[in-house]
C-alpha cells in the first residue's frame, strides 16, 4: 500500500488559502461585501495557479453580483439543505452521541491552540476549522479538515451539482488536502444515498459545556447569520 501523494499546495499559499476560504465561507453581510478591495489583494497574492484562479472566479460572482442575491443564495445553499451544510462532524456522525464527542474533542484540540469560540459556536463549522487550520498550520492544526475528508468531498460534489458559486472554495480546498481513495469514494457514494447516521439523542449526559450542541444546520429561514470568523473570535496563549 503505498502513501497518499502528497499535497502540491505549500508554504504561505497553504495558510492564505484556508484563510480566505474561512472567511469567503462565512455570511455575506454588509462588512464582508465591502472588503472586496482586500479580498482580491490577498487572492492576487497567492501563487498556485489552480488555487489562485478558483479564489478570482468566486470573487468574480460574489463581488458583482446584488448583494441581496447572495444572501439569499448562502441561505439556500447552507442552511436549508443537509447536503450541503457547513457543520462537518454531521456529514460523519449524524445525529448521534458519537457526534457529540466528536465536537467535544475539537473543542479541546482548539483551546490547547489558545483558541477560543464565541457562545454558542460549534466547533465543527467549516470557516471554524478552516481558520484553525490557517493558524495552527500543518499537522495539529489541518488534521480535522484530514479527517472529515469524505465530508467536504460530499459538500464539493454537491455544490458542483447544483452549479453554486461557493463550488470553487471548496475545489480550493480540496486541492491541498491528501486526493481520495477507493474507499473513500464508496463511503461517499453511500453517504449521499443514505445519508449520514440517525440517532435522536440528546447530550446533556455530556455535561453543560456542551449544551449549546446543535444538530446539522438549521432549516430555518432565519438561519442566516453565521459569525465572521475573526470578529468575535480570538487565538490567545493556551492555559
Amino acid at each position: 500500500m503505498t502513501a497518499p501523494e502528497r499535497s502540491f499546495v505549500e508554504g504561505t499559499d497553504r495558510a492564505r488559502l484556508f484563510e480566505l476560504a474561512s472567511v469567503l465561507l462565512t455570511y455575506p453581510d454588509a462588512t464582508l461585501i465591502g472588503a472586496g478591495k482586500e479580498l482580491s489583494a490577498a487572492v492576487g497574492e497567492i501563487t498556485h495557479d489552480e488555487v489562485r484562479e478558483q479564489l478570482t472566479a468566486f470573487l468574480d460572482w460574489f463581488l458583482t453580483t446584488d448583494s441581496l442575491q447572495v444572501e439569499t443564495h448562502y441561505v439556500r445553499t447552507f442552511d436549508l439543505r443537509r447536503r450541503s451544510g457547513l457543520y462537518l462532524t454531521y456529514y460523519l456522525h449524524g445525529d448521534t452521541r458519537k457526534r457529540g464527542i466528536a465536537l467535544l474533542t475539537l473543542k479541546q484540540r482548539y483551546r490547547a491552540h489558545g483558541l477560543r469560540l464565541t457562545p454558542g459556536e460549534l466547533p465543527d463549522l467549516l470557516p471554524v476549522v478552516l481558520e484553525f487550520a490557517a493558524v495552527a498550520g500543518p499537522g495539529d492544526g489541518e488534521a480535522p479538515l484530514r479527517q472529515h475528508r469524505r465530508g467536504l468531498e460530499l459538500l464539493r460534489s454537491t455544490l458542483d451539482e447544483c452549479g453554486s458559486p461557493y463550488r470553487h472554495l471548496l475545489e480550493a480546498v480540496v486541492a491541498a488536502l491528501p486526493p481520495l481513495t477507493e474507499a473513500d469514494r464508496d463511503t461517499i457514494r453511500t453517504l449521499a444515498e443514505d445519508g449520514p447516521p440517525v440517532e435522536s439523542v440528546g447530550l446533556a449526559a455530556y455535561g453543560t459545556d456542551v449544551d449549546t450542541i446543535g444538530f446539522g444546520p438549521d432549516l430555518s429561514s432565519e438561519a442566516c447569520g453565521h459569525a465572521h470568523p475573526f470578529n468575535n473570535r480570538s487565538m490567545e496563549s493556551a492555559p
